[in-house]
């Protein structure tokens, strides 16, 4: 399951980058960037609990295939597009969307049914060895993108994702969970009501939802107005915006191997807490800092930070959840960090239009130290996890 899902990230992180390139060449607009982003995102915001209903009582290997297969077609579609010089703008949003809408009931099936894997003792070290492969495909994926997009062109990075969920798809085929959920006939809307009332019922577990959210509308903008940065500030091409994926994709692998070092599973939410202080700061130092070299090791430093932010706050989720609740507690949890992904990129691309890249970096920088100092010393229910 891990060499498929690598082997399938590496290709979307291909995709990601000809794709961001391709939008900004495109348009030459910041706001058309994040619309990309938001268009791609939102409809896990709206329908991931939708998501994590069904993969509460349908299996959730069959709805991964069905997600990997609609993303198939969708990179294949894109390529066409491409290679016969009639792609717009509008098009990308189309196929952002629906890939968006497949992963919302991919995304819910996936989280669940890793931890049917392994052990409950070896639950963190799975999340982390899962951070892993996406981090390492984070740095491959731009790599070889980079290489493609230079050599080939846009066209042939989405053809090569289209190729990786075969990868995917065939590991699918291969493995035997150990958990498979049983219909209960209760209605959506009620199962659906379980996984928020579960949530909400446990002590700190609304702070999470909400730092989740925050965090990630502080955070993500990092990543999605990368090509801004590397064009409009650094005035370099397409080598600097894979050196600054690079960079930040070697930094989370950095942090997800430090997060499987950790022994104890004490004091999780407080290290969540202090990371995020470092985030926050090296946000801000990446908006500040003029210089290559130094940009380039702080968003190495954001990497990891954030990687360590991410996968200790999922591990605090999936440790208190039975398998047969986990569709829908992830699902509401996905619905908080990954709806805040969308809403920073538009935002933050709006605001870029009326100031400048840096100055948002900086901005949601110093707001992200804000908002850790506040869970804190403030409001410690959630640092008490």
């Amino acid at each position: 399951m891990w060499m498929g899902a690598c082997t399938s990230t590496i290709g979307t992180w291909m995709q990601i980058l000809a794709q961001s390139w391709l939008v900004y060449k495109l348009s030459n607009s910041s706001v058309y960037l994040g619309l990309d982003a938001f268009f791609g995102q939102i409809p896990i915001f709206l329908f991931s609990l939708f998501g994590g209903v069904f993969a509460d009582r349908r299996s959730r290997r069959s709805l991964l295939l069905m997600s990997q297969v609609v993303q198939l077609i969708c990179a294949f579609t894109l390529a066409t597009l491409v290679a016969t010089g009639v792609v717009r703008v509008w098009h990308i949003w189309c196929l952002s969307f629906t890939v968006g809408l497949a992963q919302s009931f991919g995304g819910p099936a996936y989280s669940a049914l890793i931890p049917t894997l392994v052990d409950k003792a070896d639950l963190q070290n799975a999340i982390a060895l899962n951070s892993i492969q996406f981090n390492l495909a984070r740095v491959v994926g731009p790599a070889l993108g980079g290489i493609t997009l230079a050599k080939m062109g846009a066209a042939w990075c989405f053809t090569l994702n289209g190729i990786s969920f075969i990868a995917v798809i065939a590991t699918l085929l291969l493995i035997r969970p150990r958990f498979v959920p049983v219909n209960t006939g209760e209605s959506v809307i009620q199962s659906m009501k379980q996984g928020i009332d579960f949530l909400r019922n446990k002590e700190g577990m609304v702070g999470l939802l909400l730092l989740a959210f925050l965090s990630a509308l502080l955070s993500f903008p990092l990543i999605t107005f990368l090509p801004v940065m590397a064009r409009d500030v650094f005035h370099g091409g397409p080598n600097t915006f894979t050196l600054f994926l690079c960079a930040s994709g070697v930094g989370s692998i950095t942090g997800a191997l430090l997060v499987a070092a950790i022994q104890t599973q004490r004091g999780l939410a407080r290290r969540s807490l202090t990371m995020m202080i470092a985030l926050g700061a090296t946000i801000a130092a990446f908006g500040a800092c003029r210089n290559l070299t130094l940009s380039t090791a702080c968003l190495f430093a954001a990497g990891a930070s954030m990687m360590i932010v991410l996968t200790l706050n999922t591990s605090l989720v999936q440790m208190y959840v039975t398998d047969a609740m986990r569709g829908r507690v992830m699902s509401v949890y996905n619905v908080a960090f990954r709806g805040g992904m969308p809403m920073g990129s538009l935002l933050s691309g709006f605001l870029i239009k009326r100031t400048s890249a840096p100055v948002i970096m900086l901005a949601n920088g110093i707001l992200l130290v804000v908002l850790a100092f506040y869970f804190l010393f403030v409001q410690r229910r959630m640092s008490k996890l």
